[in-house]
């Protein structure tokens, strides 16, 4: 009986090992200004029994992640400095519950700038993520970008090490309840949940074992519809039991270091990343996440963060692929530009002309996109940058697109 009981462990720990990782759960909540911290102390109880229930269904992860709604509409009229202490208050009350906090964007039409300065103070003092609607199904928000471009810059001078702008993205035609941070927010009503997956490995498998593109896509299309349809098998019980409203699933396969959407890519190819073959394998994941039978939530694209990723990290100081790569891979689906070394001297107009193709390309495809953008103070072009976060990878910075030197 011992054995048997030590055949099934280890047959439970190889497949849970097997299996994408839960990257978080998020829920939304709205913010009363008269009791700002109520929504999250209870939503923190609602991610411990969702981490515990994705964790004995066999699933690792589940961090918790709260979104409020925009966070000028709780904050409309307060003296920023009492804005400032509601909003460290909430932060520390989520950060006890081992939950992260993301407050929305500063701007959500083309017209009030007026919380973008809140927001950079916010984000260089704390952990809180925030982002800026650049682009919409409308059209494009020039004056937000502009106002994104001064923010990037701010944050990179005024937080240690610059590293405070991997919590802040200017987000083009990204819908409400996306789980993944710092694109997230949502502008209806809250006690909802959406769930971020991790299935870079996923891809991995997949592409060591096939290289024909048609049987890949097969093969990773039914892996993709394996483990979503067992994940939203738990949501609906969570929904059915708690009362909050489950709203879909990002099974975008999002690397983390050595776990790496690179590496799973040049295994297909056989060739660097940013060599002929990888926007064919980019598509191909696409399609598959497209095709998988659940509710879908956020981008549900391949995601590329260059220095959240081993290999893209490698590969971005070699030079194999460029910001103009990352932007033509969103033809196929990819979400943009995530978490993108700058050289520190960047200005803040050439920072803005980046923001305008993510912008043109998302308004023309009507595809989202989100562009992280992490200037490395003092810095230049050729030398490595000087992160300090633990997820960032450092990397040789490349001279911006168009330079001569």
């Amino acid at each position: 009986m011992r054995k048997l009981l030590l055949a099934l462990t280890f047959a439970y720990l190889a497949s849970a090992a097997d299996r994408p990782r839960i990257r978080a759960v998020t829920a939304f909540i709205e913010v009363d200004p008269a009791k700002p911290t109520a929504g999250i102390e209870d939503a923190q109880k609602f991610l411990a029994g969702a981490k515990d229930a994705l964790n004995k269904a066999g699933f690792d992860g589940g961090g918790g992640r709260i979104t409020t709604q925009p966070f000028p509409r709780y904050t409309k009229g307060m003296k920023t400095d009492d804005a400032l202490a509601m909003l460290h208050k909430m932060q520390d009350v989520a950060s006890k519950g081992r939950t992260t906090l993301c407050i929305g964007p500063a701007m959500i039409h083309d017209d009030d700038t007026g919380s973008t300065g809140l927001l950079t103070d916010i984000i260089a003092e704390t952990p809180i993520n925030g982002n800026i609607i650049i682009a919409d199904e409308d059209g494009i928000h020039w004056r937000a970008i502009q106002e994104a471009a001064k923010m990037i810059k701010a944050i990179s001078t005024r937080s240690s090490h610059g590293n405070a702008n991997s919590d802040f993205s200017a987000m083009a035609l990204i819908k409400p309840y996306g789980p993944y941070y710092p694109s997230s927010y949502h502008l209806g009503k809250g006690r909802v949940f959406t769930i971020a997956m991790e299935g870079a490995n996923i891809v991995a498998d997949v592409f060591a074992k096939y290289h024909d593109p048609r049987e890949a896509e097969q093969q990773l299309t039914a892996a993709f519809s394996q483990y979503t349809k067992q994940v939203e098998a738990v949501a609906t019980t969570l929904a059915s039991s708690t009362g909050w409203t489950y709203a879909g699933i990002d099974a975008t396969p999002a690397p983390q270091r050595e776990r790496s959407i690179g590496a799973a890519i040049e295994s297909f190819t056989g060739e660097p990343f940013g060599s002929s073959g990888s926007l064919t394998a980019l598509g191909i994941i696409t399609r598959a996440l497209l095709a998988t039978p659940i509710k879908r939530a956020g981008t549900s694209s391949p995601m590329l963060p260059v220095m959240e990723d081993s290999s893209l990290s490698s590969r971005w100081g070699e030079g194999t692929y460029s910001i103009t790569s990352l932007l033509a891979y969103s033809a196929v689906g990819a979400n943009g530009l995530e978490t993108v070394p700058l050289p520190g001297d960047v200005t803040e107009a050439q920072i803005a002309r980046i923001l305008w193709d993510v912008a043109t390309v998302a308004f023309k495809d009507k595809t989202p996109l989100s562009a992280r953008l992490l200037p490395s103070g003092g810095r230049h072009a050729g030398e490595k940058s000087d992160f300090t976060q633990s997820y960032l990878i450092n990397t040789t910075l490349q001279p911006l697109p168009g330079a001569t030197h």
